[in-house]
């Protein structure tokens, strides 16, 4: 998990999510030099069979670790960078700054752009997951993933899922900033039947990542802790008042896997694989 800037960045479009992602001019033939500016979508186009068609990916891309990873950035994506790579389409984030602009100025330039959606659940990953077969013609595989995917989340969820609900508390950084269940991160929670202790707070941020306070989670006592930025299970439990936290009492802090809590591609089975072991394993 990056810090909350990173996160913020890559899932504040969440309102926007009753869109679908979509992509400029209907394709005859399949691209074969595609341009992801979208750490998600790359997981994705490799995880669909189309890594062979992807000639450059942004700086985060950092999976699978094959994929031609450049200097691009995602967040504010430079029109004549990505052209130099002569891409006929082009994955471009809507939360990058003046995303409309640059998918204008591609078009323009006769470049085809995907522009991706942030999903605000699963289902939306499934969407565009669906959508980037169709516009890279792996439209099949791309339903393969899906399926896979969804056996797979399925059988996470039956083995982690708690009989009563069970307080969580999910840390984006140290300054105690968290993710509601109205977040893609939340969404994955409550399919565990947990009690988000952020949900409390939903009002202090209109995006659903609130600050919140250290008095506020020694009051809430979180059963469990998941924490997703550099900290260690050691550095929360030393922080003051917070021996007296049940989460922190019976050594119940779970450090998530890097990236795959921000990235809503095939790996959200990595996280429910995780999620569903740490619940299981509690007292």
């Amino acid at each position: 998990m990056r810090k909350r800037s990173s996160v913020v960045l890559i899932t504040i479009t969440a309102i926007g999510a009753a869109l679908t992602p979509s992509i400029s001019h209907a394709a005859t033939t399949s691209p074969r030099r595609i341009i992801s500016l979208s750490p998600s979508a790359t997981e994705d186009l490799f995880a669909i069979g189309a890594g062979k068609q992807v000639v450059a990916v942004d700086s985060l891309s950092n999976y699978p670790a094959n994929a031609p990873i450049t200097k691009l950035d995602a967040f504010t994506p430079n029109v004549e960078a990505i052209a130099k790579y002569k891409p006929d389409l082009v994955v471009l984030q809507s939360s990058a700054t003046k995303a409309v602009a640059v998918k204008a100025a591609l078009e323009k330039m006769k470049i085809k752009v995907f522009f991706e959606i942030t999903p605000s659940d699963i289902s939306g990953a499934y969407t565009e997951i669906q959508a980037l077969g169709t516009a890279t013609g792996k439209g099949a595989q791309a339903t393969k993933v899906i399926t896979a995917m969804k056996s797979a989340i399925a059988k996470a969820i039956a083995s982690g899922k708690r009989s009563n609900p069970t307080a969580i508390f999910h840390e984006v950084d140290s300054t105690l900033y968290s993710a509601t269940s109205k977040t893609f991160i939340g969404h994955v929670y409550s399919d565990f039947n947990t009690l988000n202790i952020a949900d409390a707070a939903d009002t202090a941020d209109s995006f659903g990542y609130p600050q919140l306070t250290n008095e506020y989670l020694l009051k809430a006592n979180p059963r469990v802790i998941f924490i997703g930025d550099e900290q260690t299970s050691a550095q929360v439990a030393s922080r003051a008042g917070w021996s007296r936290i049940e989460a922190v009492a019976k050594e119940q802090i779970f450090a998530l896997p890097a990236d795959i809590p921000s990235r809503w591609g095939p790996r959200l089975v990595d996280f429910y694989q995780f999620v569903a072991k740490c619940l299981t394993s509690i007292k």
